[in-house]
């Protein structure tokens, strides 16, 4: 029989026993996992003509496209928070920066401590867990320390001025080690943009490419010990800093710019965006909505150069997988953590209930399980990807203190037509409201709840079929619908608040 890795891309006694389910010839399942942080599915293989990503495209070649998939939120602390423990963030409270995994599951088995208990080597590379904000790595989850890298990363002096800026702040949590370090809001902010003409390992994503190939070499040479290897890539996070030659593959002429650049027609107040994260990077003019065609044009460059260069950073593994010969036995699931919004709705960034925010990337690869070059339109959550990655392996539906929220995607995988839910679930808090959504193949229904007051509730029904751009908020027009759609919202339990 051939056994299978897995790759991803993108203290519990049960856990052993589940290996020792597997026939006694049987080897184990190897799992290399890659997190990509702020991707949306504009990719070539997702049909978006612009997108120059020949090796995500390669990737989905091989695999099982998920055309549906959306975070469970859309904040990155969050969404990681989902994946490793397949717990969604209405069911933990973990909404937000500052509150630890453990705060929630003091004994939580995260997707790789469930690997470590089934007898596997795990380790992190990049960004996997989201560390900033106040938010560290989660030791227990690792057999060695993670090996971490830049988030925040610039090259020109004059992206900073050579001072520490608010992001990078952030996301180095310096106030953990700078005391007299002044409120984030005075610190200068750093470029949204730089392009000089460097190798790419100047940059993370080189970097943390070249640290995985040397694993993979390394690993290879130990046959008998199975390995659970997560690897995240930052680009095209903000800012977006990559090589001058991933910005040329571009006529910034060309790139596509947004379509509709008003808040919906009816929105609630609560739904509506405004700054945030982009606010914090030069030349972002401070206040304003709807940026100059200039600006906009640039940032749109910026973010499509960003995904190119982490492309060919991926490019470099599948390049290592194949001189391995490892193809053939290795199973590859590629993930973003959560959407990004370019202008749509004049909103940047992520941080909302809508289609923009929430819509993710996810590739699937399982030689002997899944047919090559398919697609399929089940509707997917982040929360899935636990259960599908321990049945793969042939370690069975976990059984963990936390909830699991997710359900197994293998049936899908062996036949794209398959249905195991009807719905995506998702949601956001904001401005003392939780919205917490349901996405159909054709609506999403948002109810906006006050923390506060229960009573206090307010809907948002949008018709992806007619109104792709969600233009206009449909929910006073629709009651039929949106009676519809609460019923399924009704399955789910209330949102956990912490």
């Amino acid at each position: 029989m051939r056994y299978l890795n897995l790759l991803l891309i993108g203290g519990i006694s049960v856990v052993p026993g589940l290996v020792r389910s597997q026939s006694a010839e049987q080897k184990p399942k190897n799992v290399l996992m890659i997190l990509v942080d702020d991707l949306k599915p504009n990719l070539g293989c997702y049909g978006d003509k612009a997108a120059v990503s020949p090796n995500i495209d390669k990737l989905a070649g091989m695999g099982v496209r998920f055309d549906m998939t959306y975070c469970n939120q859309a904040v990155s602390v969050a969404s990681r928070y989902n994946l490793l423990t397949g717990a969604r963030s209405t069911t933990s409270g973990l909404y937000d920066f500052g509150l630890q995994l453990r705060d929630a599951y003091p004994d939580a088995v995260t997707l790789p401590q469930f690997f470590m208990q089934a007898g596997y080597h795990a380790e992190a590379i990049g960004k996997v867990f989201h560390v900033g904000h106040g938010n560290t790595n989660d030791k227990a989850s690792w057999s060695i320390p993670p090996h971490p890298d830049k988030l925040i990363e610039y090259l020109l002096p004059e992206s900073t001025g050579r001072k520490l800026t608010r992001e990078e702040a952030l996301f180095e949590n310096s106030r953990l080690h700078i005391p007299d370090l002044p409120p984030i809001g005075q610190l200068p902010r750093g470029a949204a943009w730089e392009a000089p003409d460097v190798v790419d390992e100047a940059y993370a994503d080189g970097r943390v490419a070249r640290y995985v190939i040397d694993r993979l070499r390394e690993l290879k040479k130990k046959p008998d010990q199975p390995f659970f290897m997560a690897v995240g890539f930052v680009r095209p996070h903000l800012p977006f800093s990559v090589p001058k030659k991933y910005w040329d593959l571009y006529d910034p002429g060309k790139v596509p710019m947004p379509e509709y650049e008003k808040d919906p027609e009816n929105a609630p107040r609560m739904a509506i965006k405004r700054g945030g994260e982009i606010d914090q990077f030069n030349p972002i003019p401070a206040g304003q909505y709807v940026f100059p065609d200039s600006l906009t044009r640039k940032l749109i460059h910026g973010y499509y150069a960003s995904m190119s260069y982490m492309d060919a950073q991926l490019g470099r593994i599948l390049d290592e997988l194949e001189r391995l010969e490892m193809f053939d036995n290795t199973v590859i699931v590629f993930w973003g953590d959560h959407g990004w919004h370019l202008g749509d709705h004049g909103y940047w960034t992520k941080h909302t209930n809508y289609e923009e925010a929430n819509h993710i990337p996810l590739i699937i690869v399982a030689p002997e399980v899944a047919k090559p070059g398919t697609s399929t339109g089940q509707l997917t959550e982040t929360v899935d990807i636990y259960p599908t990655l321990t049945e793969l392996a042939g370690l069975g539906k976990p059984v963990t203190p936390q909830p699991i929220d997710g359900l197994s995607l293998v049936p899908v995988l062996k036949n794209p037509e398959k249905r195991i839910r009807d719905h995506a679930y998702h949601a956001y808090p904001h401005g003392g409201y939780i919205g917490r959504a349901i996405r159909t193949e054709q609506y999403r229904l948002v109810e906006w709840k006050n923390w506060n007051n229960p009573e206090d509730v307010v809907y948002e029904l949008y018709d992806y079929k007619n109104d792709p751009l969600e233009t206009k908020n449909i929910a006073a027009a629709e009651p039929k619908v949106v009676k519809k759609i609460k019923a399924i919202l009704s399955r789910h339990p209330e949102a956990k608040r912490r």
